[in-house]
């Protein structure tokens, strides 16, 4: 046999060989990735076992913990107001609140502003919501939603859609807005029920000859953490770890937190001690153990376990979810994402509920997951708001990003590489002043290394001042302007934030440096207060303190 013929048989076995060889798991990373991106409500970073918190110990999320270690884990992602609403429009514009409108729970999102769905939607994605919404206006700029109306139920909720539902319905959404619906009743746990329905989404109703981005968000863990009674002896026998501070901290605060010689502090905070006097768990929970301490640790033992056995639903559906996904072969090809809105007080500084700048309070959990494109086990301390995730999801998608957003993309640090620019610090800003839980307006940045927090404590609604925080509470509690303050804590030496060193003299060039960056900030975001005049007024004469 002559070389040549040897060399054209060597050839054919060679494309033989090829042919016959099974798709490697990085085939299809050219293809534009689906994106599925996952919130639950005031879900807590450290009721995330993969960032080796206190409640990590308990182990509440180990599906969670999977994704993380096939994908990226990122541990400094914060929100730049905790509450639902305008955390979820950061998320779907890229802009802060005063630029798309949405300050506090009044807030509307319309459909000409839902940016993240429209941008992808330019790039050829099949766009659905599925879960809660929270935005009033309906989320007309997806293709398809069913969603629950503002805050849903736990139990057997109504969802609405564009499509046909059993009945229609007008929908109040208070605030003025009121919408006929077409609304179907579900049977079961909300968490169930929307993972029911994104699954029936995957299998009915995605296009398959398009990508698709896919929002699916769960009511849990909201309060007041109802669980499905499958998980009533879940931590049922287990001590839950307790916060180092939700006792005695007496170098933490301001007087904008505690009134003049204490003279606020049964007001300022709804908690976990019967410290609070209207709102606090030792009395919703009726526990009157002696002593005051001890009632103190029963009621945050109910409150987490609560709180835990829903963030084990969430965990549990995710399973369902993702072996889901893998099943339909759809698994490699999709950036999965998984947050919360916001994070959560799990009894730190005998605090519940969320709002504060205060790191339990802002912070984020984030997980990326993308077998086709990012690197198992990596992890990234990069300094990210909400604002930044539309950004990198368009620009991960093949798009460019808008300029309209005020977002960043980190799509690069994603990806396996080095950002070329980056923020030092990210702003919060916090409006709902004594409303509902009776936290005082303020605005801060954050740093790797350091917080400086400004309580301005007034609402930015002037008629608001006199009225009732909420229609159930005393006449006592008024929402009215409280005591100005600053707050700085050194977060290296002081990471539970228990001593405020505003007035520590050593740091006096550090907080000079924070509130020039903090003014710059506030302009270049647009966060300059032109439509409050009152408040732009009161933030400048006290900035000196």
């Amino acid at each position: 046999m002559s070389g040549m013929n040897k060399y054209i048989i060597f050839l054919v076995l060679l494309i033989l060989i090829s042919c016959g060889s099974p798709k490697s798991s990085t085939e299809g990373a050219n293809e534009p990735p689906n994106i599925i991106f996952i919130i639950s409500d005031d879900h807590a970073y450290e009721a995330v076992g993969a960032y080796g918190k206190r409640l990590s110990a308990v182990n509440p999320t180990p599906v969670l913990d999977d994704l993380a270690s096939g994908g990226m884990l990122f541990t400094s992602v914060f929100c730049t107001n905790s509450i639902c609403s305008p955390s979820r429009a950061n998320i779907l514009t890229g802009q802060y609140s005063q630029t798309n409108g949405v300050l506090d729970l009044d807030g509307s999102l319309s459909a000409e502003n839902q940016y993240l769905p429209i941008e992808l939607k330019k790039l050829g994605y099949q766009t659905a919501v599925i879960g809660k919404w929270h935005l009033k206006k309906a989320p007309e700029a997806f293709d398809y939603y069913n969603v629950l109306p503002v805050q849903g139920k736990y139990f057997d909720p109504i969802l609405y859609t564009r499509e046909p539902g059993d009945t229609t319905y007008t929908i109040d959404f208070h605030g003025g807005i009121h919408r006929a619906a077409n609304i179907t009743q579900y049977t079961g746990h909300s968490s169930d029920v929307i993972t029911d329905i994104t699954i029936d989404w995957l299998d009915t109703k995605r296009k398959k000859e398009q990508p698709f981005f896919l929002m699916h968000h769960y009511k849990a863990p909201h309060d007041d953490f109802e669980y499905a009674p499958r998980y009533e002896d879940y931590l049922a026998q287990t001590d839950i770890p307790e916060p180092e501070n939700l006792y005695s901290q007496p170098h933490f605060g301001s007087v904008a937190v505690h009134g003049a010689n204490d003279s606020l502090i049964h007001e300022i905070g709804t908690s976990v001690s019967d410290r609070h006097q209207v709102r606090n768990y030792t009395a919703q929970y009726n526990i009157k153990t002696q002593p005051r301490d001890k009632a103190t640790s029963e009621a945050y033992q109910e409150y987490v376990k609560r709180y835990l056995r829903c963030v084990k639903g969430v965990d549990d559906n995710l399973k369902r979810l993702f072996d889901h996904l893998k099943a339909e072969g759809l698994w490699d090809n999709t950036i999965i994402v998984y947050t919360g809105d916001q994070g959560m007080m799990l009894g730190e500084h005998d605090y519940m509920d969320k709002r504060w700048m205060y790191d339990e309070s802002m912070r984020m959990p984030f997980v990326m997951s993308y077998p086709n494109g990012i690197e198992a086990g990596s992890t990234s301390d990069l300094l990210i708001n909400n604002t930044d995730f539309a950004p990198t999801l368009i620009e991960m998608a093949g798009g460019v990003v808008p300029d309209y957003m005020q977002g960043m993309s980190f799509a690069q640090t994603v990806q396996g590489g080095e950002q070329s620019y980056w923020r030092k610090g990210t702003y919060y800003r916090y409006w709902m002043h004594l409303v509902h839980h009776d936290v005082p307006a303020h605005m801060g940045i954050r740093t790797n290394d350091y917080k400086l927090i400004y309580y301005y404590a007034d609402h930015y609604n002037p008629a608001k001042n006199g009225t009732k925080s909420m229609t159930w509470m005393p006449t006592s509690l008024l929402i009215r302007p409280t005591p100005i303050a600053w707050e700085f804590y050194d977060l290296k030496n002081d990471p539970t934030e228990s001593h405020n060193l505003y007035d520590d003299q050593s740091y006096e060039s550090v907080i000079a440096e924070l509130k020039l960056e903090l003014k710059n900030l506030r302009t270049t975001l647009k966060e300059t207060d032109e439509k409050f005049p009152h408040l732009a007024e009161r933030i400048e004469a006290h900035w000196a303190l």
